[in-house]
Order: C-alpha cells, then structure tokens, then sequence
C-alpha cells in the first residue's frame, strides 16, 4: 500500500468544528451509533490529566492518558514517546469503548497537539477519527464531571503502517522535505529543556505547530494551512516527514497539512528525542535548514 492509498475513510475530515460535532451526536448515520468522544488533556509538567477531565468534560467523555495509553515506555532509541505496540494500542482503546467501525472525536484544552496525537493514531490505523477543532473552549454545551466508564469495545489490533512511518535513516536520506515542528528557538539550537542536544536535523525546515492556529487558537482554514505549507516547499509530488521532539506535536501539522489536501505525509515518531540522543547523527544550529 503507498501513501496515496490511506486506510482513512474519506467522508471524515480530520477536523471538526463543534456545530459538527453537535450534528454527529444529535443525528448520527442511519444504523451508526453516536461517535466516542475522548478527552486527552496532557500536559508535559504533569499540571494536567485525569485531574483535570474530572473537573470538567463533554458529556460521555472517556479519559485517555497520553503517556501510558499513547506512547510506549522512553527508549534512547525509539524517543521520549514512541508509538505503542498495536495490541496494547488496541487494548487501550477497548478500555475507552472503542468499537469497530465508529467515529472517534477527541480533544484537549489547548491547541489541539495532545488530543491531535490520538487522532492522527487512529486515522493512520484507519479508524474513522477527528479533532474537535479549538478543543474544549470551542464546546457551546453542557459539561459533566464523572469519571465515565464505558462498556469495552471491541477494536482489534492493526500494525502501524510503515507508510506512514519514517526512521531515521529515512530521515537522513534527504529524498524527503522534512518539517520540524517545534518552537523557532528550540529548532535554531538557542535553548534545548529536554534533550541531550540542542538544534535541528540537517536540512529541516521550521513550520511551529502553532503556526496552524487562527488568533482564536483554532486552525486557520485550509486554503490558508495549504498557503502555509506551500510557502515553506511543501509539495505533493514530493512526500514530507514531519517530526517534533518526541513525536507528539508533530501530529498537529499532520493534521493541518491533511487539512489542507496534502497527502503524501510520514511521520518520524521518535523525533528530536531519538535523533538528539544519537551522536552520531549531525545537528544542525540557526535559523536555516
């Protein structure tokens, strides 16, 4: 299977606004039941999590925990946050009652970058999955805050597609336009509060996830991400990686650059956590690729 033959079922954006969200929960698809909605507030410092669901959330809401449902154990080779293996992937998403065949709308209450990495997760797999674009601020509803425990689902395991997966040797190939993520001073080498080194890879060009959003933090529309994207050499005849520091954020331009109709795109999950920690591996410093 190629890049241009995704698994992702075409009829589901990957992000949704909340009047269509209220559409997908008031009047589902004949035969289908109401979408999952899932709520993966995480923050890097611990200031945010189940804590934080319970104070507040949409109503039938599932937490789901980023660190230990969404990544696998750190690994010096692998990064800070590499993909989960798919059977415990899949386990963890019967937990939330995940069922075959159903929608699954997930959010945060930031920017989209925790709850986008659960999307881009399931859409890559070919679930039927969005983002609620401008997370929990854009819901116009009622909250609730019991901790919801659902029925388990009944998801089966699926292997991460290596199509939509790029290593570090691929990365380095320099065959790829390769998108760093993170923030302008991170990628010009300036500061580094995570990893073993400070800088970019070789060759990468900056888009900051956050470059995505609107001044209401949502995600500008797409022929303005596709404007975007284009400006900094995105093209479709030629695929793109995008990586961050550990593979989280980088979900986040995924998704706006699937927004924006490009398609030839590959993640590199293990990022600036995994390529940092290798020395042999160049880095590069400064505000050019």
């Amino acid at each position: 299977m190629t890049a241009h033959d995704r698994p992702t079922p075409p009829d589901l954006p990957p992000l949704l606004d909340a009047s269509a969200l209220h559409a997908l929960l008031e009047d589902p698809a004949p035969g289908a039941r109401s979408p999952h909605l899932l709520d993966v507030r995480w923050a890097l410092d611990g200031s945010k999590g189940h804590s934080t669901y319970l104070a507040g959330h949409l109503p039938g809401a599932v937490y789901v925990d980023l660190d230990t449902e969404l990544a696998a154990p750190a690994r010096p080779e692998a990064g800070r946050h590499p993909l989960p293996d798919p059977e415990t992937f899949a386990a963890s998403l019967r937990r939330a009652g995940v069922t075959e065949g159903s929608t699954v709308v997930a959010y945060d209450d930031g920017d989209g970058a925790q709850a986008g990495r659960l999307v881009w997760m399931l859409r890559a797999l070919g679930h039927r999955a969005a983002l609620l674009n401008g997370g929990l601020s854009a819901w116009d509803g009622p909250l609730e805050t019991e901790d919801v425990l659902p029925a388990p689902g009944d998801v089966a395991a699926r292997d991460w597609p290596v199509e939509r997966l790029a290593s570090a040797d691929e990365v380095a190939a320099g065959q790829s336009l390769v998108v760093d993520a993170r923030a302008p001073e991170r990628y010009r080498g300036e500061v580094e509060p995570i990893d073993p080194r400070a800088g970019h890879i070789p060759g990468a060009v900056n888009l900051p996830y956050v470059g995505n959003l609107d001044a209401e933090g949502r995600f500008m529309d797409p022929v303005e991400l596709r404007a975007r994207f284009e400006a900094a050499g995105v093209r479709e005849d030629r695929e793109t990686i995008v990586y961050c520091g550990s593979g989280v954020t980088a979900t986040h331009d995924l998704l706006a650059l699937e927004s924006a109709g490009f398609t030839r795109l590959r993640l590199f999950p293990g990022s600036w956590s995994q390529w940092s920690t290798d020395t042999t591996r160049p880095v590069a410093v400064g505000p050019n690729p």
